[in-house]
């Protein structure tokens, strides 16, 4: 192999690595252990996960992104290089040209540190790409046609809505509300009601269970262990499907306010385009059952999630290397 060609999902709550030609190779957890006193990484990806909440003082496990940006730029450095060389196996004679996706609404400064970040970590060229572009090109968009299409990225650190056509954003909104909000709003929830307190990955774990942001023909239960507040104990409690609709109600009518402030802002032509074809949801945070109908609901416009919610944006990703480069052929004849 002379090189690859790499798509990288840089998410708050995972990252995704496509390479052109085999798919999405890797799907990890961006969590780092690593240790205070040293300074040593000691695991990355899903072991890392497993230590969340159960370390001793010198020992930390973090996400060193937050929001969908980076808030740890050296630990970031090495996870990328670490989640790169993983991916790719054996050696190649050239370095990867690399495409990450951000945010929408990320600033030029943290747009730099990402790409200087994949720089360090060993790519030959940088294209940096923004979330709703990518995952229109992983759900199997035509974005390069004049045509307007509706994408709502929800991810664990933000949810990026936007319109897109001929290849470009037209309106777009990044809401710092994504899947973590859920898990926190559960985690209060929990606090508030029952005196209980269960920590994140509990809580992710009733979210994908009995999480809900919309009427569920039946209701379900589930049985969910953490501490006493009151006795300091820990105890066993059952909640269910409608007492999670509750928890989630702020979170999700959060992004279903973001979806209407875009459709208000985009032109006459394009939302009509949007009301005929309707609205693609993509991400984890897209999987919270629902979510859709709230949506749908809300702005009376047909909402369906694409299928493969969680690897669209990745797939986009790998894709659009070769967006760009098409594009340049068509330039140069």
């Amino acid at each position: 192999m002379l090189s690859y060609d790499i798509g990288i999902d840089l998410g708050t709550a995972s990252i995704l690595v496509y390479i052109k030609g085999k798919g999405i190779v890797l799907k990890e957890p961006s969590v780092v252990a690593f240790d205070r006193d040293t300074n040593e990484i000691k695991e990355i990806g899903e072991e890392a996960r497993k230590m969340i909440g159960r370390t001793p003082g010198n020992i930390v496990a973090i996400r060193p992104l937050r929001q969908g940006v980076i808030s740890d730029y050296d630990i970031t450095e090495k996870m990328l290089k670490y989640f790169i060389k993983k991916a790719m196996g054996k050696k190649t004679l050239r370095k990867p040209r690399i495409s990450v996706c951000i945010p929408s609404g990320a600033t030029e400064v943290e747009k730099k540190a990402v790409e200087d970040a994949t720089y360090q970590a060993g790519a030959r060229e940088v294209s940096i790409i923004e979330e709703p572009v990518a995952a229109a090109i992983g759900a199997g968009i035509d974005i390069s046609k004049a045509c307007g299409n509706m994408i709502v990225d929800i991810g664990g650190g933000t949810s990026d809505v936007a319109v897109i056509s001929l290849g470009g954003t037209v309106v777009s909104t990044s809401v710092k509300i994504a899947g973590d909000d859920f898990d926190e709003a559960i985690v209060r929830y929990m606090r508030k009601k029952h005196n209980l307190l269960i920590g994140e990955r509990t809580a992710e774990e009733i979210k994908i269970a009995i999480g809900s942001a919309y009427p569920r023909p039946e209701m379900t239960t589930m049985d969910v262990r953490g501490r006493n507040l009151v006795t300091g104990l820990p105890k066993t409690m059952t909640v269910t499907s409608d007492e999670m609709m509750d928890a989630l109600k702020e979170p999700a009518m959060h992004i279903v306010e973001a979806v209407h402030n875009v459709l208000e802002r985009t032109p006459p032509e394009l939302a009509a385009d949007v009301y005929e074809r309707g609205i693609v949801m993509t991400g984890g945070g897209s999987l919270l059952r629902g979510l859709d109908e709230l949506i749908e609901e809300k702005t009376g416009i047909n909402t369906m999630v694409a299928e493969d919610a969680m690897t669209v944006v990745a797939t986009g990703t790998g894709k659009f290397i070769e967006f760009i480069h098409d594009k340049k052929k068509d330039e140069y004849k």
